[in-house]
Formats: C-alpha cells, sequence, structure tokens
C-alpha cells in the first residue's frame, strides 16, 4: 500500500510541475496579447482564447494537485483544533462520500457533453478562434480520472495517518 501511495503521490507532483510549466505558458500568452493590444494596437482572438484554454487546463488538473497537498477548501477553524485521527476519518470520509460521487457524476456527465463538441466538429463562434474545441472540452472527463486518482492516493494516506496516529 506504501508503494501504491508513493507512486500516485510522485505522479501527481508530475502533474503539478506540468501544470507549471502551462502556467508560465499563459503568463508568456498574456504578457504577449498585451503588449500587441497595447503597443501595436493589434490583439487576436485565438491568442485571447489560449489564455483561458490553459486557465482551464490548469484549474482542472490542479484540483487534484490541490487535494494530494490538502490544500483544498474546508472548514480548517473546526479542522485544526481536531487530533490526527479524527481529521484523518474526516478526509477519508469526505473523499470517499461527497468527492468521488461528484466526481463520477461529473466525469459520466461529461462524455456526452465532448462527444457533440467532437462529432459537430466545434470551432469558436469567433473569427480567428480556435478550431477543435473538443480538445479542450475533453479535459473536463480527463481532469476529473485525474483527480480520482489523486483521491485514491489522499485517501491511502489518510487511512495511513490513521493507523500511525496515537488516541
Amino acid at each position: 500500500m506504501q508503494k501504491l501511495e508513493n507512486f500516485i503521490r510522485r505522479s501527481v507532483d508530475y502533474v503539478g510541475l506540468a501544470l507549471a510549466g502551462v502556467l508560465i505558458l499563459m503568463v508568456l500568452n498574456v504578457s504577449f496579447d498585451v503588449m500587441m493590444r497595447y503597443t501595436f494596437h493589434a490583439s487576436s482572438v485565438g491568442m485571447q482564447e489560449m489564455e483561458w484554454h490553459l486557465f482551464a487546463i490548469i484549474i482542472l488538473f490542479g484540483m487534484g494537485v490541490g487535494l494530494q497537498h490538502d490544500a483544498h477548501v474546508r472548514v480548517d477553524f473546526i479542522y485544526d483544533r481536531l487530533g490526527p485521527k479524527k481529521r484523518a476519518m474526516i478526509n477519508i470520509w469526505g473523499t470517499v462520500f461527497m468527492l468521488v460521487p461528484l466526481a463520477l457524476l461529473i466525469l459520466f456527465g461529461s462524455f456526452e457533453y465532448v462527444q457533440d463538441a467532437f462529432v459537430s466538429n466545434e470551432i469558436s463562434e469567433d473569427p480567428g478562434g480556435l478550431p477543435f474545441r473538443w480538445i479542450i472540452k475533453s479535459m473536463i472527463p480527463l481532469s476529473f480520472v485525474f483527480l480520482l486518482y489523486s483521491a485514491l492516493g489522499f485517501v491511502l494516506t489518510n487511512i495511513r495517518k490513521y493507523k500511525e496516529a496515537k488516541l
């Protein structure tokens, strides 16, 4: 179980590093777009759409990275007062009964959404916008598979913490 936990942790960290690269690309893209707009009075719809595509990737996959690093949203003023065993139990039960069902709902609910975009070869409605909108839409189910993968590692980590914690 420890080997699986470590493997998941490392692979989620690699995704986090890749997201850092995507963030740098997004900053460069925004900087270039701003420079072009205010210096040369020229702007590209495709570049603006690429900004939100990159941002979407960061947010969607960042959920799993944030979960692994225990940086997700919760009521910390209550959680921080609890002992390690109770914290681990809250993390396990919250993940299994709240995160996993919601992630599965979004995962399976997004297949038709992505398929419709693919079949219709959806493109941007704006002139000069990006084609192949199904590519960015396909990040939704992929990111929720990744979130479930990260949730498995989070549950394994908290099971270990529960076993190691003293009363």
